[in-house]
């Protein structure tokens, strides 16, 4: 009985911060729930060469940007990719892995948050269905874990037990072809999974097919299935990489790694079709250094949109055309070190962090609602080759 109080209560907790409007909002509910105040849990995904060991746990305070207590919360091989379960205290990783258990294949990883230090233990592990997987989400039904494997050009669905464990892979479907960029496109090249608010459709990015493959998704039977229209294009050699959504659903993005641009698409949730309106660069006029990108998100108001340089080392930072969905350039932001592989945006849109991975460094950033420009805070932590940001509400028991 002990047990499944809790579990209801961390089950709340965990949905709380989604409906946290403001910091002062969020400290005002940890107050009532008795956790401490006007805080988040921050949790970091890394690869583990050097000094890393796995996931790792820092404390973000909303009211001052202090990043602290960084610990590892989990060990693990390369889990440089999380996804937190939307309802329940668990966590899922990938293991970004050229073989696992005997196959050609990387690792998924279930592990259960302990409610009360938000340590993580790990409750089981599946072959990921290829090598090299980079990304991976879950379904907002929290029956499945969708996983992009890049090596192995494939995406794959497996399902989610009652007591969070992962089952083996009910549906894999492997991407054919090449791009014209021979170093980099050789192959297809999954490099992300993302659904819409209807958990209808899955999109998946392909590095070196410069499609987003489309997907009817079916959470029961953890199946995908090809979309009719089965994929968007982007222009040849444009590498996309990771993808999401407006708030309103009306609008995705995807960032595209090779050509440092960012497409918008209008997006039709009846028919999971994506039309292209734009394509912007992410870079400032007369750039002329090496670039690549790699993570986009919108900020939670709708009004901005933020996509990571490596190279230039900097978030490039876009206004939303309301109307049109439209993106409009408002400038950079150095992100205070190098190779910015990741970036996360609390869920009161208050503040960015940026993960430079070969500086061993996640910087904070305090967004300014008005304008959707950044200001460095000077908060940051140590943290060793972080790839993955990932921010939820302590749980507080």
């Amino acid at each position: 009985m002990m047990i499944k109080l809790r579990w209801i209560v961390a089950t709340a907790a965990l949905a709380g911060v989604l409906h946290c409007a403001s910091a002062a909002a969020c400290a005002a509910e940890d107050n009532k729930a008795g956790v401490r105040p006007g805080r988040l849990w921050v949790y970091v995904g890394t690869y583990t060469w050097r000094a890393s060991k796995g996931i790792y746990l820092a404390q973000l305070d909303l009211a001052t940007g202090r990043l602290e207590s960084v610990e590892l919360a989990g060990e693990l091989t390369n889990p440089s990719f999380l996804a937190i379960h939307p309802s329940r205290p668990l966590v899922y990783a990938v293991g970004e892995l050229g073989d696992f258990a005997g196959k050609k294949a990387g690792a998924v990883s279930a592990l259960a948050i302990d409610p009360k230090s938000g340590k993580l233990t790990l409750l089981n592990q599946q072959p990921s269905g290829g090598p090299g997987p980079c990304h991976l989400t879950v379904d907002r039904t929290g029956r499945c874990v969708l996983v992009a494997n890049y090596s192995g050009g494939s995406v794959a669905c497996l399902p989610i037990g009652e007591d969070g464990r992962l089952g083996k892979a009910t549906s894999l479907d492997q991407h054919r072809g090449s791009g014209p960029n021979p170093k980099r496109q050789d192959g297809p090249h999954a490099h992300s999974i993302q659904l819409d608010a209807a958990n209808r459709f899955a999109f998946a990015p392909d590095l070196g097919l410069d499609k987003v493959f489309i997907y009817r998704f079916d959470p029961g039977r953890g199946e995908l299935t090809p979309n009719d229209p089965p994929f968007a294009a982007v222009a040849p050699g444009s590498g996309p990489r990771h993808f999401t959504f407006h708030p309103t659903g009306r609008y995705a993005y995807v960032i595209n790694e090779l050509a440092s641009t960012v497409t918008a698409f209008r997006y039709d949730a009846e028919r999971g079709a994506l039309a292209t309106q734009q394509t912007v660069s992410t870079l400032p006029e007369g750039f002329q250094g090496s670039n690549t990108t790699a993570d986009v998100h919108v900020h939670p108001s709708g009004k901005f949109l933020y996509g990571s340089n490596r190279g230039h080392d900097s978030i490039a930072i876009f206004a939303i055309e309301a109307e049109s969905g439209k993106l409009r350039p408002l400038g950079h932001e150095p992100t205070r070190g190098k190779t910015p592989r990741n970036f996360g945006i609390d869920p009161t849109g208050t503040y960015l962090l940026a993960a430079n991975q070969d500086t061993a460094n996640v910087v904070v950033f305090r967004i300014d609602a008005k304008s959707g420009k950044l200001q460095a805070t000077g908060n940051s932590a140590k943290v060793a080759n972080p790839v993955c940001i990932k921010m939820i509400r302590p749980l507080g028991l």
